[in-house]
């Protein structure tokens, strides 16, 4: 379920705070205390408990100061989102390419899954925000920028391109909100799967010997197993669809070429 929006405050404000254009606090702030630590306590908080169980209080409390104090360095908890949101976006130490050097689309496309997923299990929370509105901050623009810069190759439209990152982030957030809310499950009710689906067994066999679900009982034993790996399996098949696109518009454009070029020589 999601709680929270992202850039649901004073956007301007959440932008001036991520650019660093906006003024230093004033009327005497708490010595050591920084725009930087109160983004890492709740960023801290939120992978520990929840986004929840963010307030300003509660930082304010981790901080050892009063709420009163961080107020004077973010308005509150909507932009503090805006913030917490940018600093976990952060790809990492990036490099763009030398002159002349393309990647390989997809061995980038692949890091940029991988990465999102770490992300998100790292930082769950984020699966609790609806960032339809992003607020567009120093990290989060390095990293749409490392993500182009890897998917440049594709041959790919400006629209296309940013599908492509949308997909792929889609289909990992799928990925990764149905293990996080597997555990939340599992924690919330005290009952593992194993108990909860041995609760149900006797249902289930008399429903499939009855012979009105006859794809479903036939299925192998394995059908659900935890064992396979539905994200390596569903990466491979996102990544081959995109190759099939991307080969086609290679071809498409070598089509072209070929038609200019025996076009210039009848002439």
């Amino acid at each position: 379920m999601t709680v929270e929006t992202s850039g649901s405050g004073d956007v301007t404000r959440s932008l001036e705070l991520l650019w660093g254009t906006a003024g230093r606090p004033s009327r005497g702030p708490k010595p050591g205390l920084t725009l930087d630590r109160i983004v890492t306590a709740a960023v801290e908080v939120a992978d520990a408990e929840g986004l929840g169980a963010v307030s300003m209080r509660r930082i304010a409390t981790e901080l050892g100061t009063g709420a009163m104090s961080l107020y004077r360095y973010v308005p509150g908890k909507a932009e503090l989102l805006d913030l917490m949101l940018d600093r976990v976006s952060d790809p990492g130490p990036w490099e763009p390419p030398a002159p002349g050097e393309r990647p390989d689309w997809r061995t980038a496309a692949e890091a940029m899954a991988r990465g999102y997923l770490a992300l998100y299990r790292a930082h769950p929370w984020l699966l609790k925000v609806n960032q339809t509105r992003t607020v567009l901050g120093p990290s989060a623009l390095k990293g749409l920028e490392a993500a182009l810069t890897g998917l440049r190759d594709m041959g790919l439209t400006d629209p296309e391109l940013i599908s492509v990152i949308i997909s792929t982030q889609s289909f990992v957030s799928g990925i990764a909100r149905v293990e996080t809310e597997a555990a939340e499950a599992a924690e919330a009710t005290g009952q593992s799967h194993e108990e909860f689906w041995d609760r149900q067994r006797p249902f289930l066999e008399r429903a499939l010997v009855s012979g009105e679900y006859p794809l479903v009982a036939s299925l192998r034993e394995d059908a659900f197993s935890d064992e396979f790996d539905h994200f390596e399996f569903g990466l491979k098949r996102l990544l081959d669809g995109f190759s099939v696109l991307v080969r086609e518009r290679a071809e498409e454009t070598r089509g072209g070429g070929e038609a200019v070029s025996s076009g210039g020589s009848d002439a």
